[in-house]
């Protein structure tokens, strides 16, 4: 996929109103886990207007890492910033209990999250806000997408963006199982190539170095970060979403809110206990 033509200006607009014109307008009810201010939340909002109408409920601050957490032993506040678009003093999760039964007044078409700052590939799906949104859309019914992009630094969010329109439409053209979301990932093309085609992947694993930091501050007390430095993926694993990605494609993976492990279950029934 070349969306070279669509750097800048009246080009992406026109993508997304040649978009539009496939689909039915729509009630979409979006939301991330990198704040309401977040350039990746824009540009995933400015990309799926043309297919309907954009409601943003979304933290006020950056709340990456938090995974599925709820809020249960403090009131939340919700502040409309302007038309359709609000700020929770919450988590991603807590943002979308609000959307769905405090803000819109009837069900969304669609629930999408993103443009995370950053990927969701492998292991790291348990700790994401961005999936958390996304599996909480899906637990509620609602047919539901994660979008990140894969980089570091120099995010340029227009071609995910992009690629999220795509898979929004492809999902209300084909409607998705029960209680199942996507996890969309866009890497970023290596320098005068083109974006790489849009994969079906599985969940894969990635390998990491060492994930602890020790540290002493200025009066002598230690700390720690977290975090270690990713190492590759594992092999023979070459039709998962880190492989995929590795190679300049675009992974999208079919998730499910039903984590129980079926190959085994039966096993596990002979257990005395």
């Amino acid at each position: 996929m070349d969306f070279s033509k669509g750097a800048t200006g009246w080009p992406r607009r026109e993508f997304f109103r040649r978009a539009a014109e496939l689909v039915d307008k729509l009630l979409i009810l979006l939301s991330n886990d990198d704040g309401i201010e977040a350039p990746g939340l824009m540009a995933l909002a400015d990309a799926l207007s043309p297919l309907g109408r954009v409601v943003v409920v979304a933290p006020d601050r950056e709340r990456s890492a938090v995974g599925h957490a709820l809020t249960l032993h403090r009131p939340l506040r919700l502040k409309k910033v302007r038309e359709d678009w609000y700020a929770v003093d919450g988590t991603p999760t807590d943002c979308v209990h609000l959307g769905v039964h405090a803000v819109l007044e009837t069900p969304p078409d669609l629930l999408a999250a993103g443009i995370n700052a950053g990927g969701n590939l492998g292991d790291d799906l348990t700790y994401s806000g961005t999936l958390a949104v996304a599996m909480e859309g899906a637990l509620l019914g609602v047919p539901s997408m994660a979008v990140s992009l894969v980089a570091r630094a120099g995010f340029d969010f227009f071609p995910a963006a992009m690629v999220g329109q795509r898979v929004a439409r492809a999902i209300m053209e084909n409607s998705l199982p029960p209680r199942t979301f996507l996890n969309v990932n866009v890497p970023v093309p290596k320098a005068g190539s083109p974006l790489g085609p849009i994969r079906v992947t599985r969940q894969g694993r990635r390998i990491f170095g060492s994930g602890i930091v020790k540290k002493t501050d200025p009066r002598g007390g230690e700390y720690y970060w977290i975090g270690g430095t990713e190492l590759g993926y594992v092999d023979g694993e070459e039709d998962s979403d880190v492989a995929a990605v590795a190679r300049g494609d675009v992974s999208v993976t079919p998730l499910h809110t039903d984590l129980t492990d079926r190959e085994r279950l039966e096993g596990f029934r002979g257990w005395k206990f």
